[in-house]
C-alpha cells in the first residue's frame, strides 16, 4: 500500500496544497521547506485533513540535507512512495540585466535542488517501486521574455524528468513532470495568434476564475491516476503548448512582441 509521501517547498504555496489533497487520502507526508513557520502550519492543516506526517527543514541547495532528509523518511516512515521535487524561487529580468549571479541562484535551486532531490530519494524509490513528480513551470516550455534563468532552469527539469522516465521505467519507478503556468494570463494576453478565432478563444478562457494552487493539486492528483507524465494544469497551457508543436514560428513572434512591450513598459 502506497501511502507515504516526501514534498519540498511543502510550507506554502503549491507543496502544501499537494500535502492537503494527498492528505485527505490518509497519506503520511516528510513535509520540507527552509520556511520552518509555514511548515509548522502545514502539518497542522495536513492533521486536520486526515493525514500525519513531519516537517524537516531542508536547504535543497545542500545535497546533505537532503540526504538527511531521506535517512529519517527511513526511520520515521519506514520508506517513501512517492517524491515531489516542488522547492522553486521565480526571478526575472531581460538577459543583459541578469547578473552571473542571478543564473548561479536561480540554477541552484530550480534546477540542482531537483537532481539533488532525485539523486538523494531514488534508492528508496527503486526499493518501493515508487513514484517521483518533478515540478517545473509552463517557463519550461513556452520561454516567455525577460526571464531566461528561470526558464533555463525549468526546462532542465523537464529534460530531466523526460532522461528519468526512460531510464527507470525498467525499474518500475514512474516519473511525471508538472508545469504549471507562472504567469496566468499574460502568458497569452497579447497573443494574437496564428488563427483568426484565436483571440476570443483565449479571451473566453481567461474570463473564467484564475487557477489556484489547490485547483493544481487536484489536477495533479487525477494525472497522476491516470499516469500522464507531462501534466500542464492550466487549459491556456496546454493550447499553448499544442499551437508551439503546431506552429513554433508563430509562438517566437508572439513572445518577440511581448519583450518588445515588456521592454518600452520599462522605459516608461
Amino acid at each position: 500500500m502506497q501511502n507515504r509521501m516526501m514534498i519540498t517547498g511543502a510550507g506554502s504555496g503549491l507543496g502544501r496544497e499537494i500535502a492537503l489533497r494527498w492528505a485527505r487520502e490518509g497519506w503520511r507526508l516528510a513535509l520540507s521547506d527552509v520556511n520552518e513557520a509555514g511548515l509548522a502550519e502545514t502539518l497542522a492543516m495536513v492533521r486536520d485533513a486526515g493525514g500525519d506526517g513531519f516537517t524537516q527543514r531542508c536547504d535543497v541547495r545542500d545535497y546533505s540535507q537532503l540526504i538527511a532528509l531521506a535517512q529519517t523518511c527511513e526511520e520515521k516512515l519506514g520508506g517513501i512512495d512517492v517524491v515531489v521535487n516542488n522547492a522553486g524561487v521565480a526571478s526575472g529580468g531581460f538577459f543583459e540585466e541578469l547578473s552571473l549571479e542571478d543564473w548561479e541562484w536561480q540554477i541552484a535551486i530550480n534546477l540542482m535542488g531537483v537532481v539533488k532531490g532525485c539523486k538523494a530519494f531514488l534508492p528508496l524509490l527503486q526499493r518501493s517501486k515508487g513514484r517521483l513528480i518533478n515540478i517545473a513551470s509552463m517557463a519550461a516550455l513556452m520561454q516567455a521574455p525577460a526571464m531566461s534563468n528561470y526558464n533555463v532552469a525549468k526546462a532542465g527539469v523537464v529534460a530531466l524528468s523526460e532522461s528519468l522516465l526512460v531510464e527507470l521505467r525498467q525499474q518500475e519507478v514512474a516519473v511525471h513532470v508538472v508545469c504549471p503556468s507562472f504567469f496566468q494570463t499574460n502568458l497569452l494576453d497579447s497573443f494574437r495568434g496564428p488563427t483568426p478565432n484565436m483571440k476570443e478563444q483565449v479571451a473566453k478562457l481567461l474570463a473564467g476564475s484564475p487557477i489556484t494552487a489547490a485547483d493544481i493539486a487536484e489536477y495533479i492528483y487525477q494525472e497522476i491516476a491516470k499516469g500522464t507524465f507531462m501534466i500542464l494544469p492550466h487549459e491556456e497551457g496546454r493550447m499553448a503548448w499544442k499551437l508551439k508543436q503546431q506552429n513554433p514560428q508563430a509562438i517566437y513572434e508572439e513572445m518577440a512582441l511581448l519583450a518588445e512591450k515588456k521592454r518600452s513598459k520599462g522605459k516608461t
